[in-house]
């Protein structure tokens, strides 16, 4: 899903409220408001670059005539000493967007290493790594699209524009059967063409999915690798399959191994540490 300049600006204006509000008193006790200079924002850990195309947009925002010097893109590999880029405009404006930019950044390159460091492992298999909903809230959209910059793919967005159907659905639902049944009568009935999933349990539910129909992909959920490869040949390319559960970086490769479409891993995003970025002044 493509991050809007919408989303960027709203996003922004929130962070202002947070952060500033009436107004930046350091800057404005010490530093004239015409004042102009210029900063660098240098690599301190090794890793994979995300946030660059944020970082433009939130110097724009506060100085839309400031100056960026580009040296690295979203994607790049960084190692220690790295100078990411230059940026130039009005003083106020560049330490007002620094602590934005550095949380931001530091936050999404420390995403997309974690994504490339565990889809190198299975690059040479056909299975995709998928994030999940484990996501800082309101941060969703930037955590996402550091997966998606570090070669991962996001599975969905929110709970609007896919149905997946967990254990609590099913079992609130009265059984598997109630669920998709319910399930597809209600997108009948509201005009909507949305994927359906569905997690089982076991090999039992897997074969009651089969014997119903009606969803596109199904989530094998903390099964062990014996169950998912069986269960991977009982489905035999009739609906996409999905492992899930505890997923870790020594088990990702073993997972895909078993031949499933995608293997989703909430790690990506509600497990990293933020790698060390830093801005600095130029004199």
């Amino acid at each position: 899903m493509k991050v809007t300049e919408k989303e960027i600006r709203e996003f922004i204006e929130l962070a202002i409220q947070e952060d500033i509000k009436e107004g930046d008193h350091s800057s404005l006790a010490c530093i004239p408001a015409e004042e102009t200079g210029k900063a660098k924002l240098i690599v301190k850990q090794e890793g994979v670059l995300a946030g660059v195309e944020l970082a433009k947009s939130i110097f724009h925002y506060f100085d839309n005539n400031s100056q960026l010097e580009i040296l690295m893109n979203d994607g790049d590999k960084m190692k220690v000493g790295d100078i990411a880029f230059y940026v130039s405009g009005n003083t106020h404006a560049i330490l007002k967007a620094e602590r934005l930019v550095l949380n931001c950044m530091q936050r999404m390159s420390a995403i997309a290493t974690k994504t490339f460091e565990v889809s190198s492992l299975i690059s040479d298999l056909p299975t995709t790594i998928l994030d999940t909903r484990k996501t800082t809230p309101l941060l969703r959209f930037l955590e996402k699209w550091a997966v998606r910059i570090g070669g991962g793919a996001n599975h969905r967005f929110g709970l609007y524009d896919m149905i997946m159907l967990k254990d609590n659905h099913i079992d609130y639902a009265g059984g598997i059967e109630k669920a998709i049944s319910k399930t597809n009568n209600y997108l009948k009935s509201i005009g909507k063409d949305l994927k359906i999933e569905i997690e089982t349990r076991n090999l039992g539910e897997v074969k009651q999915v089969l014997e119903i129909g009606n969803v596109d992909r199904i989530m094998l959920d903390n099964f062990s690798f014996e169950d998912i490869r069986s269960a991977v040949n009982l489905i035999n390319g009739k609906y996409e399959t999905e492992a899930s559960g505890g997923i870790t970086i020594e088990t990702i490769r073993n997972y895909a191994e078993c031949g499933v479409d995608f293997v989703s891993m909430g790690a990506l995003t509600h497990s990293v540490k933020n790698l060390d970025l830093s801005l600095k002044a130029v004199k």
